[in-house]
């Protein structure tokens, strides 16, 4: 029997070893740090930041800022000092809300002094303040319209006029369904994410039994009946700005005609810029991730829209202009630096990367509070140098194409027509965080309950979330703002709308959040 000493190997051979054994090290090293990435998701801080700044891209760094004739600094003493929490911080807080005083004070026959016998007078107030929380009450409201006739014309007339006391109209007929509840149930639900399971539950503790088939019916019939046109209305004054965000999370809806529950569907967000005055936040539910829903809602709309990468965004009308994220990039250039060993951060492509894209966003502080048209110079002569100098390193970059560090390289040159331009216009953001700041409750929200039954429901909460959000962006109390619109929209014409759209000067102080 042959042994190993009898075996001969060609050159050919040794070859197809050698090229096997640097496939299975080129594997071995990918996987590894594909386990590190994880490792550092898994046990690591969830924050991107990291303590490189533009100065970090200078790997001679020592030898750049090295000056011999610069003299030693003196040697200072260090005191620790506690932080003094600002005075009055508290007062300020909860200047907004109601202050109800009990006074202690001592009886006339109490007030004399027992060491002399004199009288006493007061000399100071103590005073403490504590925050008290009422619990929710329940009461049942009657409303009796009172009905009238002539009694004359009962007598002698053929027709006895009847009129009726004016009284405001249901929102729902003959159903229970105040503003105030069902204003609490649609927060609780869309604003506290408690499902309606649980919301169910909570009735049943204060004695009172709504289901949650019912309560889902109010708010399924309060959006489309009355919510629908205050969304309508957002989003014909949405489609009106020149610069819009868009994102999209996926979202599990059970009975959908043709689809399994299974299957992803999508709920889209499209929100303004910072450079607006009147903040709009619109979600749309959606069967798919397909490029003409996007399309769709976006028709007519002419300007900038910042998305993240998704190629779906990039065949949208040559009216739209994509603008890409910058966020997106340095995230991919993040998880490659997180993947490599701590001792080769020091020269490698992820620190060099990343640290040329964190100086464009500690430029971009530096420009936050210019006017459009002085951020556009300022990142012409500051910004626009730093981003041609990345893609110039990352064109020359040599890195192994399934690496980490290769795909955000990748990443950075296929989406370069997008990411530049943000350069075009100082009203423009260096990222899509905006729009995924924005998207978040939603997923908080749907990991409380996790789908929706059917497209219908989904429909409901987009308007509901829609209009939730852009109160808040707003700064309006959301509480006050949807009651104050259930109880205005039953009685409210076509003509009234616009005086109860978020931004209007007519809204009652109260529903206003106070500013500090």
């Amino acid at each position: 029997m042959p042994t190993d000493d009898d075996i001969t190997y060609t050159q050919e051979d040794a070859a197809r070893f050698k090229r096997e054994a640097e496939r299975l090290a080129l594997e071995n090293e990918l996987m590894r740090e594909e386990i590190r990435l994880l490792r550092a998701i898994r046990f690591g801080a969830s924050s991107e930041r990291t303590q490189l700044s533009g100065q970090g891209i200078l790997f001679n760094e020592v030898e750049a800022l090295y000056s011999p004739s610069l003299e030693e600094p003196p040697v200072e003493k260090v005191i620790s000092a506690r932080r003094v929490r600002p005075r009055g911080k508290r007062e300020l807080d909860l200047s907004g809300l109601e202050v109800r005083r009990i006074d202690y004070v001592l009886q006339a026959d109490e007030l004399t002094c027992p060491c002399c016998g004199g009288n006493l007078h007061e000399m100071s107030v103590d005073i403490r303040r504590e925050l008290e929380y009422v619990p929710a009450r329940y009461t049942i409201i009657e409303h009796a319209t009172h009905i009238y006739a002539c009694r004359a014309c009962q007598k002698d007339a053929e027709h006895t006029p009847i009129l009726k006391a004016p009284s405001p109209r249901p929102l729902f007929s003959g159903s229970l369904a105040s503003a105030s509840l069902l204003t609490q149930v649609i927060c609780d639900k869309y604003l506290y994410h408690l499902p309606l399971y649980r919301q169910e539950a909570a009735f049943a503790h204060e004695g009172i039994t709504l289901s949650r088939q019912t309560l889902a019916n109010w708010v399924l019939k309060a959006s489309e009946e009355w919510l629908f046109g205050i969304y309508a209305k957002m989003k014909e004054r949405l489609l009106t700005e020149s610069c819009l965000h868009a994102d999209e999370t996926t979202l599990e809806v059970l009975r959908e005609p043709g689809r399994t529950a299974q299957q992803k569907s999508y709920m889209w967000l499209y929100r303004t810029s910072g450079d607006t005055a009147h903040p709009l936040v619109l979600y749309e539910y959606r069967p798919s991730r397909s490029a003409e829903h996007p399309r769709a809602f976006l028709e007519g709309f002419k300007g900038y829209l910042h998305t993240d990468g998704y190629a779906g965004y990039h065949r949208l009308p040559d009216t739209i202009r994509v603008v890409g994220c910058w966020a997106h990039a340095r995230r991919k250039f993040d998880e490659a630096l997180k993947a490599t060993p701590a001792d080769r951060h020091p020269g490698s492509l992820a620190q060099y990367g990343l640290a040329l894209i964190n100086a464009m966003f500690d430029l971009e502080r530096k420009f936050k509070d210019m006017g459009p048209k002085e951020r556009y110079r300022a990142r012409m002569v500051e910004s626009l140098p730093v981003a041609e100098e990345l893609y110039r390193w990352a064109d020359s970059a040599d890195a192994l194409p399934k690496s980490l560090v290769g795909r955000a390289i990748h990443y950075l040159k296929e989406q370069r027509e997008y990411l530049m331009r943000v350069f075009e216009d100082g009203r423009l953001e260096l990222s899509n965080n905006r729009a995924e700041r924005s998207i978040k409750p939603f997923v908080i929200g749907r990991k409380n309950w996790l789908f929706s039954n059917t497209p219908r429901g989904a429909d409901a909460s987009a308007v509901v979330f829609s209009i939730i959000e852009t109160a808040k962006e707003n700064r309006l109390s959301v509480f006050e703002y949807l009651k104050y619109l259930l109880e205005r929209l039953p009685e409210a014409t076509s003509s009234e709308i616009d005086s109860l759209m978020p931004w209007s000067k007519s809204l009652p102080m109260y529903v206003k959040v106070p500013s500090n």
